[in-house]
């Protein structure tokens, strides 16, 4: 079987891939699938759970045929099958195939059960299961499966009040256009009505009757619930007219993406709408402009919406149009504002909205708009500090949106307060650990002649020290930057101390020294990185004083208050309580995790049965690895189930994200503005729930929640004042914001076109290392990628730069993925990341690493590509190709 080549090999798996979607139970094999690491099996698990059996074969058979190929690899798959119990799928593979009649006649049945499915719904399957032992049809293991589980059903799919409840089964496959999941679906919600409350209805009213409005609910109350009731209304009058319908739900956050569609839209609507979903995480090979035309109800993040509308708009390549689209939800709504991408889109939408009034003027066609439903735990004031200027901030929302009213109502007996507390912290009576701290941060400020303005530590001591690391790196003083560097890194370190342990605080900087000093280093060790007399200075110093912080770091009278306050929380809570479960929400990645490891190592918790687990962001934006989606929903999945009892979160957990009911939340030394303050209570949903806030010393945090119960109040009062207005008064303040705010629009671009560089050559445009001041290339080296990756594929730039590993960069998508990062062979600076584009490496540049010069005006601040006014051409990958291919050749025949 090996002899044969792989490609044939491959062709077979692709050729019978719809068998072995009926054959094979993925978590079987993955038991047996030895030639798989264990990242791809928890992708693979982590796609049957949340998508069901099929979708994780093909997600299987992907990792199977993907190439290089390990000898005996299709041996080894065939074995798995046959050990798994997957014997029919492995007979399919040796070509030991049941003849066409065979197969055609057990097809032929399926299909039968299939058809017949919402009859035998109603059956008595106990008898029907006896009488098939008999005849042998079923063997003993097969006694407690149920008929409809065998056709595609689920045998916990059980009838009951599934709002009252606050569950919702997973769908294991997408909606079926063929009525092939009809079974399952027989005993899903979809076949249930949507039950909404009073309050619910209420709210929903005035959209059902097809107005554009803002839903205006407390976190848990079931704003999603009301979008499903409100989409399906939809759908289903359009239907009944005999017109098209298309739904949008738009997100802000990928996870929410996959919560949305799987947990509400789904399973509510599958039956008789096909649904699909679309993230910056989706490994979909067609486009969004297909999808869009295929389904009726599209869930995705708001950006990818966007970038269709500019396609369309720009007309480069095939796009989506608002007119294509009837309803649009916005999740998380407060957000349409001043440079959000749900900005960006409503503003296409309110601007088309005013020429179709003056189409209709002139008795012309006016191009049609989708309706809009927004949806929020709190609109918040803004910058408001009076009661006029937060009703304008709301207005403006209500107008970013076309709004006709924004829906509020009491939950009445459904409304949970949480127990509110602030707790204080008192200083340190002594502080020798920070005091080792400042002494070496002064020792840097009089090696670089710096003079700070404020308190170390503090927010404005960081703001301060950035201003200098930009100054420095615009005059190119190294010594002054590298300073700069080094004095944010101590001052995080003096955060972390007055937050966590002492010994995560000295871990930190332990571990960020070393990181210094790898940079000095190269992989093969052919290189030699210079290091320069301040560099030398400041890795001495850290030196010198490490062995007094280490001795600091074991001496727990010098913990900081805030922790011994946080410790008497945990505990007051899980030993008053018959069954707690809680989140503690905290300001950085860092401390979450340290917070955490914290909680596991003591042994008071332990005693009282307390189970962390931490959830962080996403992103990028930090040097901490962030979390991927799937392990986000792993740790929510055993906070739901009670595997774990108390969340340690950064932000990403207090807006969206679907979190079960706690009785008690923690905000640790973290407090932004009352939308967040609002959110967060709202996690505490549970009956006799607290809501705590603990003090961090420089953090302000009790100061700064008081002002928020402030903005709280002024929120509610301003949103009655408007709730009171005549709708005349409402419409005409609406339409001047829309027709001010389309005015304001029009001067920003303007603006922007006056900003960018005209008629300046690529090759005046010149980027040098923030590091060293070395050149590195000019804007003719830049060439762009998907719109939005900068590569320099030179042969004269990667003589510049080595490669490290770096696991935090490592992503993988359909067309490209990082697993690299490039440093400058001179220095080490970080520039970048190694992406590999369709098979060709391209070092992809951050132009935060560089000092961009454009006509010899350098510009210091410059962290974002989208900042520099200067288009670079798009990446021509067939002249590249061939170019590598070329030089291939060259070497094979040396």
């Amino acid at each position: 079987m090996e002899s044969q080549p792989d490609e044939v090999q491959e062709r077979l798996i692709e050729d019978f891939t719809p068998r072995l979607r009926e054959y094979i139970q993925v978590e079987q094999v993955l038991n047996c699938a030895h030639f798989l690491d264990n990242e791809q099996k928890e992708l693979i698990r982590q796609k049957a759970r949340t998508e069901g059996n099929r979708r994780a074969v093909d997600l299987l058979l992907s990792a199977v045929v993907r190439r290089p190929h390990a000898p005996g690899w299709f041996t080894a798959f065939v074995d798995a099958l046959n050990q798994s119990g997957c014997e029919h799928a492995a007979d399919y593979m040796q070509l030991n195939l049941p003849s066409p009649e065979a197969e055609a006649e057990n097809d032929s049945r399926v299909r039968l059960i299939q058809l017949l499915s919402p009859s035998l719904v109603e059956m008595k399957t106990d008898q029907v299961c006896a009488h098939c032992f008999a005849a042998g049809l079923l063997t003993a293991d097969d006694n407690e499966i149920h008929l409809y589980e065998l056709t595609g059903g689920s045998p916990d799919c059980e009838e009951k009040d599934l709002y009252a409840s606050g569950e919702l089964p997973n769908s294991s496959e997408p909606s079926q256009p063929d009525g092939s999941d009809s079974v399952a679906a027989a005993k899903g919600p979809e076949n249930a009505d949507i039950v909404l409350r009073d309050y619910q209805m209420d709210v929903a009213r005035p959209a059902l009757e097809g107005k554009n409005i803002i839903i205006c609910l407390p976190t848990g109350s079931g704003k999603t619930r009301v979008a499903v009731y409100i989409t399906k209304k939809h759908l289903d009058s359009r239907r009944a007219e005999g017109k098209p319908g298309k739904v949008v739900v738009l997100v802000n956050k990928i996870p929410l993406v996959e919560q949305h569609y799987s947990s509400e839209f789904l399973p509510f609507l599958k039956q008789k709408y096909k649904v699909e979903r679309v993230s910056g995480d989706s490994q979909l090979k067609i486009s969004f402009t297909e999808i869009v035309a295929k389904n009726d109800i599209i869930i995705c993040t708001a950006q990818i919406l966007e970038n269709y509308l500019e396609r369309s708009n720009t007309g480069e390549d095939e796009g989506v149009n608002l007119s294509d689209l009837t309803l649009i939800v916005i999740d998380e709504c407060h957000h349409t504002q001043k440079g959000e991408v749900y900005n960006h889109i409503m503003m296409r939408y309110l601007k088309q909205k005013h020429k179709n009034i003056k189409l209709k003027k002139l008795e012309k066609k006016p191009v049609p708009l989708p309706q809009i439903l927004g949806l929020t735990a709190s609109p918040g004031v803004g910058k408001a500090t009076k009661m006029k200027q937060a009703e304008e901030h709301i207005l403006r929302i209500c107008a970013n949106l076309d709004a006709s009213k924004i829906m509020t109502r009491s939950l009445g007996e459904f409304k949970k307060e949480p127990k509110k507390t602030i707790v204080n912290v008192e200083d340190r009576k002594e502080d020798p650990f920070g005091n080792v701290i400042k002494k070496i941060m002064n020792a840097i400020h009089a090696h670089a002649e710096l003079s700070p303005t404020c308190d170390l530590g503090s927010q404005n001591y960081e703001q301060w020290v950035g201003q200098n690391e930009r100054k420095a790196a615009k005059e190119e003083d190294q010594k002054v930057r590298v300073c700069a560097v080094h004095l944010l890194l101590y001052n995080e370190g003096l955060n972390l101390s007055n937050t966590i342990r002492m010994c995560d605080a000295l871990s930190f900087l332990k571990k960020e020294q070393e990181e210094e000093i790898k940079k000095k280093t190269t992989p093969d060790g052919e290189h030699v990185i210079q290091i320069t007399d301040t560099e030398r200075f400041l890795f001495n110093l850290f030196k010198d004083n490490k062995e007094e912080l280490e001795r600091l770091a074991k001496n727990p009278q010098y913990e900081n208050d805030s922790l011994s306050k946080l410790r008497g929380t945990i505990l007051r809570e899980f030993s008053t309580r018959a069954e707690a479960r809680g989140i503690i929400f905290t300001r950085t990645r860092r401390s979450a995790i340290a917070l955490s490891q914290w909680i596991q190592e003591n042994p008071k918790f332990a005693d009282i049965d307390v189970k962390p687990a931490y959830v962080i962001g996403g992103g990028d934006q930090s040097n901490v690895k962030p979390m991927t989606a799937a392990e986000q929903k792993d740790v929510l999945k055993k906070f739901r189930i009670g595997d774990v009892n108390l969340l340690i979160a950064t932000t990403v957990a207090e807006e969206g994200l679907d979190i079960p009911d706690c009785n008690f939340v923690i905000r640790y030394g973290l407090s932004t503005n009352e939308i967040a303050m609002i959110q967060a209570q709202g996690r505490g949903r549970a009956e006799d729930s607290s809501y705590t806030v603990v003090d961090v010393k420089n953090s302000g945090v009790a100061e700064k929640e008081c002002v928020n119960e402030y903005r709280e109040s002024m929120m509610n009062k301003a949103i009655a004042k408007i709730k009171v207005l005549n709708q005349a008064e409402y419409d005409k303040r609406i339409t001047e914001f829309q027709v001010q705010a389309i005015m304001e629009e029009n001067v920003r671009k303007k603006k922007q076109k006056e900003k960018a560089i005209k008629n300046v050559k690529l090759s005046d445009v010149k980027f040098s290392c923030r590091h060293c001041s070395k050149h590195v290339c000019t804007g003719e080296d830049i060439q762009t990628i998907e719109s939005m990756h900068k590569v320099n594929v030179t042969s004269e730039f990667c003589d510049l730069f080595i490669q490290r590993e770096n696991p935090t960069l490592q992503q993988r998508l359909l067309d490209y993925e990082t697993n690299a990062s490039i440093a400058c062979k001179q220095c080490g600076q970080s520039w970048g990341s190694m992406m590999m584009y369709r098979g060709i490496e391209c070092p992809c540049l951050h132009v935060k690493n560089f000092v961009v010069s454009v006509s010899g005006e350098k510009i210091s601040k410059c962290t974002k590509w989208s900042e520099l006014p200067i288009r670079f051409p798009a990446f021509d990958y067939t002249e590249h190709a061939s170019q590598v291919a070329q030089s291939s050749d060259e070497e094979e025949t040396e």
